[in-house]
């Protein structure tokens, strides 16, 4: 059975609160896991796409009937760090064989009852009592209560990806964005070249290089109205079928998660012009 997860709002800035719990954000992908009243599992993404053919090591697990279960899906490198594209290998791959762990942080329902307007700290105990041991393949996301400040300071010393906060007394709101959960992402700043647009108004995008002319990848994201008409209003060098090149490339400001493993720029995002 599928249920539209509850989705986070962001947070610029952590922040301590006695009314908040923190966990780590993991830099995987989103899975509801159901197991109906007969034993049946079945596995879904946030988009309510059935994937459960992909991931038989989670058939399973010793999930009791009736339980409906919301968490991450990761694979974690050698240093035990969440990969994401080593993730989105598996995700895509039927040959792909890498070790998955899924790691849960919320219960929705629970012996065949919904427990999603419970208490947040309610759920974690009904959770603990459905995983009590963790497992490589099966855990629970550990928390604790405030201190977001500090914890979020250890995520970046480490270059994770960022922090969940979480109100203890939150209900788990189906289908919505909530502001009773907050990310706070690690973002990384960098100053880029935008040398170029795609042509299609349909698929925006501006090309990216750095100082050296290097090809960092496509931003997609948070450009302001006024800003893309800088760009469109600037000189063209030449052209292609999809891309026109800017006879004078523009110094920009960008934010990203991580660089991939190919030396690209991961969801870049506007900032501001330099």
């Amino acid at each position: 059975m599928f249920i539209s997860p509850m989705l986070l709002h962001k947070s610029d800035q952590p922040f301590d609160s006695s009314d908040y719990i923190t966990e780590l954000k993991l830099d995987g992908i989103r899975l509801i896991y159901s197991v109906d009243n007969a034993g049946k599992v079945r596995l879904y993404s946030r988009h309510n796409n059935e994937v459960t053919a992909k991931f038989p090591e989670l058939h399973c697990l010793e999930i009791p009937p009736g339980t409906i279960l919301d968490g991450e899906l990761i694979v974690s490198d050698n240093a035990g760090k969440p990969d994401f594209e080593a993730m989105m290998g598996r995700f895509m791959s039927s040959r792909d064989k890498t070790p998955i762990s899924f790691v849960v942080f919320d219960v929705i329902q629970h012996e065949g009852v919904r427990v999603s307007n419970l208490p947040l700290l309610e759920r974690k105990e009904i959770l603990t009592e459905i995983i009590p041991t963790d497992t490589p393949v099966l855990a629970k996301t550990q928390f604790i209560e405030g201190h977001g400040e500090a914890y979020f300071g250890a995520v970046k010393a480490q270059d994770l990806e960022g922090i969940v906060l979480k109100r203890k007394d939150s209900r788990y709101e189906v289908g919505k964005r909530s502001h009773s959960w907050l990310k706070v992402i690690n973002y990384q700043y960098a100053e880029m070249l935008v040398v170029g647009y795609r042509k299609q108004p349909k698929d925006f995008g501006w090309i990216l290089a750095d100082s050296d002319g290097k090809y960092m990848g496509v931003m997609e994201l948070g450009v302001p109205a006024k800003a893309r008409a800088r760009v469109y209003r600037a000189e063209i060098t030449k052209e292609t079928d999809d891309v026109a090149y800017l006879a004078v490339p523009i110094g920009v400001r960008v934010k990203y998660r991580n660089l991939t493993k190919s030396g690209l720029l991961r969801l870049p995002s506007f900032v501001e012009w330099t």
